[in-house]
Formats: structure tokens, C-alpha cells, sequence
């Protein structure tokens, strides 16, 4: 097949630059544009691809975000995305592209420009519909009673506006999809692509797996592991309310993640419950997952998760809820578990399950590390272009509510 030019527009890295590695690799013209420095972005082996810098703008962003919240000016949010639009539009120009693969809340500039010459746009949204996050996000707050990091109706505006600009939104999990279909996008505009990753790392020896069966099997304590922020959006008041429901079972849990403020109190209430380790390096994140017997994630809102993809590679059973990629990534029953977002019961429930099924639960630890097959990049790389020719051979543009 005949190679593509393709412009990646990102603010940030994201996983643009697995991607544009993998592009080009396939024999595609590749040219990244972000606000990263030039030299960064070549130390993540971006292949062959072409980069373009907006590095002051990347310089800016990084101050702002050493800045403590109450010291941040009010208007940054729309200054940070818009002076990136309009950098990604004019960098655009004087070139055509078959297709700009350009990440949400930075397109709106390029995607209304005349002067941008594309086959086809697909816009890139990592997360759930953003008026679907907004909504778990405010009820969430309602039931935490403070105040939580959402998405401004600024911001909520302009990604409205960017989803009916491009000529498909790609998401990266099933769950995201459905979001987008609950707030009237037409189906065939979404397309579901799921994230690659790089797990070698994760992947627990002979020794590993065979020392974790029989702990189980010996009936110490279970350990449960959580990976990621400590926040409400991750659903650290369903973990609370969970355990709080199995205090009679014997449960080693350590949370590995950022503690935000909103969830420093219930963190609090865990005391003597939970062990608690700051944010760790990714070098030492493998040895955390070994340590552990079941992985735990009661996220109301993720459009993937990279963390089940870690868990699954470490050969753990996973118990998420239905709002990240589990539905896409877990066999029920199989090598873990899905409950429905703020269902503490469903998750308790399955924990004393858990402790007290301890042969079935060796068996699916032993089958789970064995048979996890994660995606590599070349894997999403192919499918990308899969999505590019389908969408360049039949577009179809701009005509549906977001």
C-alpha cells in the first residue's frame, strides 16, 4: 500500500509518540507536532518521524503547573489550549496531509482553519465524552461534599465543537465509545482504539507465580493492591466503603499512588486499614505488582487505564468497575472481575470471595500470568491505519450533535 503523510498534533506526549514511532516504522511519513523540545521527544524513539516544537509553549505549561492552585491564574486554562491551537494551525499550513491525528481541547484552531489541508481529522479523546465526565464528576462531588478537578464549560464547549468538527473522534476503550453514543453521536463517527503498551517488564517469572499460588492456597492474608491517584474520581470512596464492609476478612491493602487533597479524608479513615506509598518510579512498580494477590480499581471514569494492562501482565485477577477498558481487557470469572461504578457492596463481595475461594483463586492466578497477550504498538499502529483508509475512502463529515 502507499505510505501516508500523517501530522500527529499533541500537547504533551500522551502515547503520540509510540505511535509515530510504529507510523513510521510501517513506511509512513510521520511528523510530530507538540509542545515538547525537539531533543525530548527524540529520547522516546520516535522512529523516523519528523518533529515540530512549540517548546516555549511547553515551557510555560510547566511553570503554571508548579504553580499552587490558588496562585494560578483563572483564565490559564483557555490561554494554555488556545495558544497551542493556534501554534498546531499556523505550523499546519503549507503542507497536505492524508490525515491530522490531533488530541482534544487543542484542535479547534487547526480544525476550523482554511488553511489546513487533511484527507480526513481524527481527533483523539483518552477519556470518556466530556459532558459524561463532568457528570460523574458532579455527582461525585455531590456525594464527597467538596469540590473536585472537572472539566470548565469552556473547555466542555470547545470539545463539543472539536467532536463536530473532525471527521471521526477515536477513543480508547469501549466504555468511552458508549459515552458518546449516550450524548447522540452517531455510532459509525466513533471509532474504538485501544491503547498498546510495553509490559515485558511486569510479566512475573515461574518463581513469582508459583510463591503467589501457594500464599493463597496457604491462607495468609490476602494482598490487594491499587495503583494509581488517590482521588474521588478513582473511586476511593466505594474502596473505603468496601472495606469498611470486610473488616472480618483477613486483607493486606497498599495504595500506590498521588494523594490529592479532596481525598486526604478518606484516606484518613483507612487508617490502620491500608498502607499507603507515594508515587514510585516505573522501574519500581513491578515489584509492587508481585508482591500482590489481586489488583483492585473502582474508577468511576477512565478511558483506559493502564494500570489493568500492568496488573493483567503481572498475572493478577483484576476487580474494576465498568468505567475503563475492563470490559475490553477482562474475562469475567476468568482472570477477573467487573462491578458497577460506587457499588462498595459488589466489591466487598467479591474481596471475601476471594479469601474465601482460595483454590479457585491460585487456579486463575496460575491461568492469568500464562495467558495475558498484551497489545504492542505495531498492533495499534496497523489498526490506525486501518481507520485512516477507511475514513479517506469514506468520509463522512460534520453532521451530528455532541
Amino acid at each position: 500500500m502507499t505510505s501516508l503523510r500523517i501530522a500527529l498534533v499533541v500537547q504533551g506526549r500522551f502515547h503520540a509518540f509510540d505511535l509515530a514511532r510504529e507510523l513510521s516504522r510501517r513506511g509512513h511519513d510521520v511528523t510530530i507536532f507538540t509542545n515538547y523540545p525537539a531533543w525530548a521527544v527524540r529520547r522516546f524513539d520516535v522512529g523516523c518521524s519528523r518533529v515540530r516544537s512549540c517548546w516555549a509553549h511547553g515551557a510555560a505549561v510547566r511553570g503554571l503547573d508548579r504553580l499552587p492552585r490558588a496562585l494560578k491564574p483563572h483564565d490559564a486554562g483557555p490561554w494554555v489550549h488556545r495558544t497551542f491551537g493556534r501554534w498546531a494551525a499556523r505550523a499546519l499550513q503549507g503542507t497536505s496531509w492524508d490525515v491530522v491525528h490531533c488530541w482534544s481541547g487543542v484542535s479547534e484552531e487547526l480544525l476550523t482553519s482554511p488553511a489546513t489541508r487533511a484527507g480526513c481529522t481524527l481527533l483523539m479523546r483518552g477519556s470518556a465524552h466530556i459532558a459524561v465526565q463532568d457528570a460523574i464528576l458532579q455527582a461525585e462531588e455531590t456525594r464527597a461534599g467538596c469540590p473536585l478537578e472537572r472539566p470548565s464549560p469552556w473547555m466542555i464547549s470547545r470539545e463539543r465543537r472539536e467532536y463536530e468538527l473532525a471527521d471521526r473522534v477515536v477513543v480508547p476503550s469501549s466504555f468511552a465509545r458508549d459515552t458518546f453514543a449516550q450524548s447522540g453521536v452517531a455510532p459509525a463517527r466513533v471509532v474504538c482504539l485501544p491503547l498498546g503498551v510495553d509490559v515485558r517488564a511486569f510479566q512475573p517469572m515461574a518463581a513469582d507465580v508459583a510463591a503467589r499460588a501457594a500464599r493463597i492456597r496457604g491462607g495468609d492474608r490476602l494482598r490487594v493492591l491499587y495503583v494509581g491517584a488517590l482521588s474521588m474520581r478513582k473511586g476511593l470512596l466505594d474502596l473505603e466503603a468496601a472495606l469498611a464492609r470486610v473488616v472480618d476478612v483477613p486483607l493486606d491493602v497498599r495504595l500506590v499512588g498521588t494523594l490529592t487533597p479532596e481525598a486526604a479524608g478518606a484516606l484518613g479513615r483507612m487508617d490502620g486499614r491500608v498502607a499507603h506509598r507515594d508515587a514510585i518510579a516505573q522501574r519500581a512498580l513491578p515489584a509492587e505488582y508481585r508482591a500482590a494477590d489481586v489488583f483492585v480499581f473502582p474508577t468511576l471514569e477512565d478511558g483506559f487505564g493502564l494500570v489493568l494492562t500492568q496488573a493483567k501482565a503481572a498475572g493478577l485477577p483484576v476487580l474494576c468497575t465498568t468505567n475503563c477498558a475492563g470490559a475490553d481487557l477482562i474475562r469475567e470469572g476468568e482472570d477477573g472481575w467487573i462491578v458497577p461504578v460506587r457499588s462498595a457492596d459488589a466489591i466487598a463481595d467479591r474481596l471475601r470471595w476471594c479469601h474465601a475461594e482460595r483454590d479457585a483463586l491460585a487456579t486463575i492466578t496460575e491461568r492469568a500470568a500464562g495467558e495475558f497477550r498484551p497489545r504492542d504498538w505495531s498492533t495499534v499502529a496497523g489498526e490506525f491505519e486501518v481507520i485512516t483508509r477507511e475514513c479517506l475512502a469514506t468520509p463522512a463529515r460534520r453532521a451530528f450533535s455532541a
